[in-house]
């Protein structure tokens, strides 16, 4: 293995054990530290605090769909490897971490609302599309033969999975039905309390450092596979 590489794998994996000691904590903080919420206001007020985690998984995910976008971008310009590797870490980020908002929405939606899922909403059917989209990528990057072509489409498929990403995040502004409206800013009915959003901050923060870590380890899997085939091919070739 290439001395570089190495480091980079050793780096990825201290990087992706902080993130992942920091969201344990955002656990902890969010269930015994932070404030509950007023109690008259919801159905279920200890199940609110799961947002905590949900919120974080939320924009992680959309980060990966934004890495996906421009490493489809980079594809198609300039037919890149790096690209590529955005691409296919995007989608495989993408998944884990919408997998991570459709598990974790349903479980609050089911106490506070009474149903797990409310097919009329906006956002929860777009983000759900959005989910879609991604486990459709990686399932693909799987199960089909590597080559431009596959490449191609399914970097165009990435393209309009990230079309969803602005449909997504302005769907409860502009189409607010089941899912709670923007509660990070300051604003009458819209404002945190202080220790909630420092809490939120944290978790946010602990994802996004979970997100670069996976990063960098999924990167350096890809140069590695990259590195197999090149070296399967050589020997082809002696063959």
């Amino acid at each position: 293995m290439h001395p570089d590489l190495s480091v980079r794998i050793r780096n990825g994996i201290i990087v992706t054990s902080m993130g992942i000691f920091g969201i344990i904590c955002t656990a902890f903080l969010g269930i015994f530290y932070a404030p509950g919420v007023d109690p008259m206001a919801w159905n279920s007020p200890e199940a609110q605090r799961i947002f905590y985690w949900h919120v974080p998984f939320a924009w992680s995910s959309f980060l990966a769909f934004c890495m996906l976008f421009v490493g489809a971008l980079s594809w198609y310009r300039n037919r890149s490897e790096w690209g590529w590797r955005w691409v296919s870490t995007g989608s495989d980020l993408g998944l884990l971490f919408g997998a991570g908002v459709v598990t974790s929405g349903p479980i609050w939606g089911s106490v506070e609302w009474g149903v797990p899922w409310d097919w009329g909403d906006l956002r929860l059917n777009t983000f759900a599309l959005l989910t879609g989209v991604a486990l459709f990528l990686v399932l693909s990057r799987r199960s089909q033969p590597d080559g431009q072509e596959t490449r191609d489409t399914l970097a165009a498929i990435g393209l309009f999975g990230f079309a969803l990403v602005p449909i997504t995040a302005v769907a409860t502004t502009l189409y607010q039905k089941r899912h709670p409206g923007i509660v990070v800013v300051d604003g009458e009915g819209t404002g945190l309390d202080p220790v909630m959003r420092a809490v939120l901050m944290f978790g946010t923060l602990s994802f996004m450092v979970l997100f670069v870590g996976l990063s960098m380890l999924s990167d350096s899997v890809l140069r590695l596979e990259d590195t197999a085939e090149q070296a399967k091919r050589r020997l082809d070739e002696v063959n």
